[in-house]
């Protein structure tokens, strides 16, 4: 019954968000980047990484890092209206327009890192099955990675930014089902259970735990993707539509991690992806299918969301010079150069620390458009200046979690 009920949830979600009224709306459209970037793997190794770290506290610290995430995002938002609208009068050696440089080229290497290590864990998965050798195993991985992002860049080639955002909303209307199935079987574990749970690890709340919990904030990035939409959207749309994001990424979170409590002794004992494996075959064997699906999916629709971001990026950077096709050559060629130069699993704490300096230099520019302009009240000043300090500790002490 549980996995007949997985797979009715998972395809009455997908078929929804796939061919339903709401496939069709603007404002869906336009959360579905952030969306999914910021539900990457998170979602499946954040239970296992916080049960071993926080015990019986792990749904706490879930929600703390959600709330410094949501923080952060906030911070993007009012760059979004303020920084934006400064922008145009700028000239090229006002010290803003430098500071501005220097996020966005911190954004820049994130961007490629992090495109480049979803798809590297896509192929590691795909490649799973197959019977490759060791000795050609590297590089069967980096040539499906990298047809796998020239792929991608040539879905821009009508120039237009909305066909790979239609790819970017499939895959992200199969791993919202996925997720909506595991979801779904759990529940049903919980209402048809009859033995008693087991009882829980203890809390641990600890200063050691903080370094993984900052650590963990790349598996929640994403929504500063909508930063760089401006092409295709609104500032008013953007905004909403990244809230929509989080909010939409928070409730799954904690659902994941709250439907997992009967198995945080369990949990304490895993490892990533495949710790959850084992886990959900724990409750029906047939789920183990739905949590690879779902990781395949996510490391997918993350890379198409990164890639689309970096493309927005380099347009800004370019001041528009640069056309949408253009600005994905550039992007796609600096992720492919991380592949084939690189070896992103030992690199992603280079990635994780960039994105953490990157969203402390946008809390820098929030505070400093903010008495420029005098948008903003001191309150607001005070908020950017805390989150600018965590985004800063995370970056210097945060252990990277998902490398």
């Amino acid at each position: 019954m549980i996995i007949f009920i997985a797979i009715i949830a998972a395809a009455a979600v997908t078929a929804l968000l796939s061919f339903g009224k709401i496939a069709k709306s603007t404002q869906w459209r336009a959360s579905v980047t952030p969306l999914a970037s910021i539900i990457g793997s998170g979602f499946l190794i954040c239970g296992p990484l916080l049960a071993k770290e926080f015990g019986s506290a792990a749904l706490l610290a879930m929600a703390l890092l959600l709330a410094i995430a949501y923080a952060v995002g906030a911070v993007i938002r009012f760059n979004i209206i303020h920084v934006e609208n400064l922008t145009p009068s700028l000239t090229f050696n006002d010290p803003f327009a430098w500071a501005m440089r220097v996020a966005q080229a911190l954004l820049a290497i994130a961007y490629a890192v992090s495109v480049a290590y979803y798809l590297k864990l896509l192929a590691e998965f795909t490649m799973k099955p197959l019977s490759i050798s060791a000795e050609y195993h590297s590089l069967v991985s980096n040539i499906l990675v990298t047809l796998i992002i020239i792929a991608m860049t040539a879905l821009t080639f009508s120039g237009s930014i909305h066909r790979i955002e239609r790819a970017a909303q499939e895959t992200v209307s199969v791993k919202i089902g996925i997720i909506a199935g595991l979801l779904a079987a759990l529940a049903i574990w919980w209402v048809t259970r009859s033995e008693p749970i087991a009882a829980l690890p203890p809390a641990i709340i600890s200063p050691s735990g903080i370094p993984l919990l900052l650590g963990l904030l790349i598996t929640v990035q994403g929504f500063e993707t909508s930063r760089y939409m401006g092409e295709s959207y609104d500032q008013a749309t953007r905004i909403k539509t990244m809230r929509y994001a989080q909010w939409i990424s928070s409730a799954i979170y904690l659902a994941f991690l709250a439907l997992l409590t009967p198995f945080l002794n369990e949990a304490q004992h895993a490892e990533g992806v495949a710790g959850i494996l084992d886990i959900m075959e724990m409750v029906a064997p047939a789920l183990g299918i739905f949590v690879l699906i779902g990781a395949v999916s996510s490391q997918l629709s993350a890379a198409i969301a990164d890639s689309i971001g970096s493309g927005g990026l380099m347009i800004e950077v370019s001041r528009r010079k640069l056309g949408v096709r253009t600005a994905f050559i550039a992007a796609s060629a600096l992720s492919i150069a991380v592949v084939w130069l690189t070896d992103p699993f030992s690199v992603i704490a280079l990635s994780s620390r960039a994105f953490a300096l990157f969203y402390a230099m946008q809390a820098v520019l929030a505070f400093w458009v903010s008495l420029r302009t005098k948008a903003g009240s001191s309150w607001a000043r005070t908020g950017f200046a805390l989150v600018g300090l965590v985004c800063l500790v995370a970056a210097v002490a945060g252990a990277p979690a998902e490398g």
